[in-house]
């Protein structure tokens, strides 16, 4: 068991969310119970998972995906009140780091996806007006598209939209060495890294505008669903915190098809 007030001040050393300009405030969303002996971990902060949480008699629930959003109605109605009271209700909190957990070297969704996929990481990258959030690495061997494409489809549990480039002698088309790759909605990313020269880049969405880029720069992309990249990160932070402070810990999977 730990208080909740140091159970926070010890996620945000680990995860340094002031480091982010992020779309949503990191940390403790919602206050709970003042001391947390069960933790639920899940991606999103859903109906379904806050109700999952409450049958667990959890005394808090991380997510990846929170409350509170830039852009959104603060008002709270409708589906936003509901998830609200159930919340305060079960007295859970919610506590939610998103980039942050996203970039942790460790524990976060990029360094969790490139190691059950097992990739070889060299290093990380940016892309204009975006945070230096996507991993670049090597494949352990040569590997062609429809192959990597069933890897992905095994460690994820679906398999992914491959796009691949409009010339089949351009440089990577035929045989993938290089990737790289962000998890959610990462898709903008694609062109930085054609720019490093990878062959191949994942993440979980696909815009109109990745088509195209695979075919006129010569990079596979693959759109492996944006829940589907993003289990892992929630899930190693709970499984750590669990460790850390002998917490009782469940991981529940909603099902998102996206």
């Amino acid at each position: 068991m730990i208080e909740l007030d140091e159970l926070i001040r010890y996620c945000d050393r680990l995860l340094d969310p002031g480091a982010f300009q992020d779309y949503c405030p990191n940390g403790l969303q919602v206050q709970g119970r003042a001391r947390v002996r069960r933790l639920v971990a899940g991606v999103t902060a859903s109906q379904a998972l806050i109700e999952a949480a409450a049958e667990a008699r959890a005394d808090a629930l991380l997510v990846h995906h929170g409350f509170f959003w830039k852009g959104e109605s603060p008002v709270v109605t409708g589906r936003r009140r509901r998830r609200l009271a159930r919340l305060l209700e079960a007295d859970i909190s919610l506590i939610a780091y998103h980039l942050p957990l996203d970039a942790h070297p460790r524990l976060g969704n990029n360094a969790r996806l490139g190691e059950l996929l097992g990739f070889e990481p060299e290093g990380t990258f940016g892309a204009p007006g975006m945070p230096e959030l996507a991993w670049r690495g090597r494949l352990p061997g040569p590997m062609a598209p429809p192959a990597l494409a069933e890897r992905i489809g095994q460690v994820l549990g679906r398999r992914p939209q491959h796009l691949a480039p409009r010339d089949p002698s351009a440089p990577g088309a035929a045989t993938i060495r290089t990737v790289g790759w962000c998890t959610g909605a990462a898709q903008g990313y694609i062109e930085a890294a054609a720019a490093l020269g990878l062959d191949a880049f994942i993440s979980g969405e696909v815009s109109e505008q990745t088509w195209h880029v695979t075919q006129e720069a010569g990079i596979h992309y693959f759109a492996a669903g944006h829940h589907a990249t993003e289990r892992y990160g929630a899930e190693a932070l709970g499984r750590h915190l669990a460790e850390q402070f002998g917490l009782d810990f469940e991981f529940v999977e909603i099902y998102n098809p996206v």
